[in-house]
């Protein structure tokens, strides 16, 4: 009786939709669709606002974040922040731009110089850390524009008590919306940027001339300022101590680099020399990094002289949202609820914009590794993943932004402290001295700006801790799952070995399956002879070996090349490069089966030792129990045992 193929669902054709597109060479797999064809993207300042969301978005609680770290010493620790993102971070991440065009950042740079297994679990880490940036992107900006949210005046009666359940219908209204298809994001960036940076401009000139018109309002802040440090020195030397707790304002380089392949570049450029989207991008963070830095000093000192110490705590009228607070008292709740709305918006555009991070940056590398499964190379199914982990982080930190902020800033350093690593070792490679020694300086800052926010602040390294573990467990269980998949995208042949393969076509197709050891006559003729005695075959029956070299076992997937060559004038060997020995023979065959249209026959001896032992080592390192692997990734390859390649052991 014939089966009838049922159709697949519409709601899995809808969730895997364009899942077949995903994960291209150079391609991007997030919802800001593939990137526009060459030369034709768009205009690099556009693109900063798209990168801006997340960046200029910091506005929204960095000045209070900051008032509560440093306290009066605020401003002169947010222009050491200053120094360090013009000076460290923006030179670390125009060198990525250009070591890395194609959007990939800092971890692609870091992967190509680690190989094996010690490669993949690097990479995971800094995934993880990753996740802890763009995650907690996406829940503390939907926190703070909820407090934005409930503490407008207008508001505060109605939704007061209220937040948690306001945050989390942000987070699902981003899934929603990313789910839907997230089209048109730039146009959209520029016009949210463009407002929100203006509504700033104004409250920052309604701020600075409240400060210049009262004087004792500086007078009152240096005096204190004075009594509680002393001198000038205590306090650089203090605001170089706090400063690494206001690392969120170095928030959105690595968005910076991920956005690249939007810009539009010149018209001569190619993907192997893209010199002009590399110059543009440089422009892109250059200038972001300028605007931030105005806007963070400014800001800093306004709020730090206007707003009384205890609105910035928790349960404060500031907390979370601190130019708001300036926005109401200074220029009146029409402008402030003005100002409320297009911060709301932009925090909730920076979630997205952390969303589009994600989507773009977990199926370059995840997937390529066999460490995810087929449908997370799809958009969909993955916005849901990310948005119950947004859920479940939301109500972990009681939507509360102070409590996130630990976990944001060590993401966001681990990030630019791997980058700055990565470009240092760039620069030595390229013989480039002074850059080396400049770099090196970078890390050594960031480094220990990392250790020190690490170690005031565990809870962030505790939470990205807990998504490297979860990105480890789920891609090394993926992996299992997926460990006997062909695993191979193609198979060349070079004329001789295709000369041996139509040679054995007009009789029967039989290979041995052998481990090279010193490969002189005697290897041969005794492995022949080992072969026939143990399945009683005639002296008549002629033989092709079959020799696989392990490349790096811990890829996934691998091309085939296959090379032939006659070794001391008699014996026939088809030597094979691939990341597995199952794979590669699994591969060969059922490549040979469908060039010649015949069945062939490999053979085998045994592999001794412990089955368990010899699985590990095949999962490790590519080989091992080498003849019922084989057999079992041809069994899932082929389904039909009339059409299989045979498996022959003695």
């Amino acid at each position: 009786m014939a089966t009838t193929e049922h159709p697949p669902s519409r709601l899995r054709a809808w969730m895997l939709e364009g899942l077949s597109d995903m994960g291209r060479s150079g391609g991007l797999t997030g919802p800001h669709a593939e990137p526009e064809p060459p030369h034709k993207g768009q205009r690099w300042w556009r693109v900063m606002c798209l990168t801006g969301v997340d960046y200029f978005s910091t506005l929204g609680y960095q000045p209070g974040i900051a008032a509560l770290a440093a306290g009066l010493l605020s401003p002169i620790a947010t222009v050491v922040l200053v120094i360090v993102t013009l000076a460290g971070a923006l030179p670390v991440y125009r060198r990525v731009a250009q070591e890395s065009p194609h959007g990939e950042g800092s971890i692609a740079m870091l992967e190509r110089l680690l190989s094996f297994w010690q490669g993949k679990l690097f990479v995971l880490t800094l995934l993880g850390f990753a996740a802890t940036d763009f995650l907690i992107t996406i829940t503390l900006s939907a926190a703070d524009a909820s407090t934005h949210l409930v503490e407008n005046p207008h508001l505060t009666s109605l939704l007061q008590g209220h937040q948690m359940l306001i945050t989390l219908l942000l987070v699902a209204l981003l899934g929603a919306v990313f789910l839907k298809g997230f089209l048109e994001a730039i146009g959209v960036a520029v016009a949210l940027v463009g407002i929100y940076l203006g509504l700033n401009v104004v409250v920052v000139i309604s701020g600075l001339w409240h400060v210049l018109t009262a004087e004792h309002v500086v007078t009152d802040w240096t005096t204190a300022l004075t009594a509680q440090h002393g001198n000038v020195f205590v306090m650089i030397g203090v605001a170089l101590i706090v400063f690494p707790k206001l690392a969120l304002g170095l928030s959105g380089f690595e968005t910076g680099v991920a956005v690249m392949p939007h810009v539009r570049g010149d018209e001569g450029d190619t993907e192997e020399r893209p010199t002009g989207r590399i110059r543009d991008t440089r422009k892109l963070l250059t200038t972001a990094a300028v605007i931030m830095s105005c806007f963070l000093i400014t800001t800093s000192f306004i709020t730090t002289l206007l707003i009384p110490a205890q609105e910035f705590k928790p349960g404060g009228k500031a907390n979370g949202r601190a130019l708001a607070y300036l926005a109401h008292e200074y220029l009146g709740n029409i402008f402030g609820t003005v100002y409320d709305v297009s911060t709301i918006a932009i925090l909730w555009f920076a979630g997205a914009s952390a969303m589009a991070g994600l989507l773009n940056l977990m199926p370059r590398y995840l997937p390529r590794y066999g460490m995810a499964p087929h449908w997370a190379r799809a958009v969909r199914p993955m916005v849901i993943v990310f948005i119950l982990i947004a859920f479940l982080v939301t109500w972990l930190f009681d939507a509360n932004v102070d409590k996130q902020g630990s976990a944001y800033a060590t993401g966001v350093l681990v990030l630019i402290s791997s980058a700055a690593i990565a470009v240092t070792i760039a620069a030595h490679k390229a013989n480039q001295r002074g850059w080396t020694i400049a770099f090196s300086v970078i890390a050594a800052v960031f480094l220990y700006t990392t250790v020190v926010n690490v170690i005031e602040r565990p809870d962030g390294v505790k939470i990205g801790a807990c998504f490297i573990a979860g990105i480890m467990l789920v891609s090394l269980l993926s992996r299992l799952a997926r460990a006997f998949e062909l695993r191979v995208t193609s198979v060349t042949m070079d004329p001789m070995a295709e000369r041996f393969v139509r040679d054995m076509a007009s009789r029967k197709i039989r290979f041995i399956a052998n481990e090279p050891d010193q490969r002189d006559k005697a290897e041969y003729r005794d492995k022949i002879e080992q072969i026939r005695a143990d399945n009683d075959m005639p002296e008549q029956e002629d033989f092709v070996f079959v020799e696989v070299k392990v490349k790096d076992p811990s890829e996934f997937e691998s091309c085939l090349t296959v090379h032939g060559e006659v070794l001391h004038n008699r014996y026939r060997v088809l030597t094979v490069e691939s990341a597995s020995i199952p794979n590669g023979l699994a591969a060969l065959l059922l490549h040979v089966r469908d060039m010649t249209g015949r069945i062939p026959h490999i053979f085998f001896e045994w592999t001794e030792g412990n089955p368990f032992a010899n699985f590990l080592r095949f999962f490790l390192f590519g080989q091992g129990e080498v003849a019922p692997v084989t057999r079992e990734v041809l069994r899932e390859a082929e389904p039909n045992r009339a059409r299989r390649p045979r498996v022959h052991t003695g």
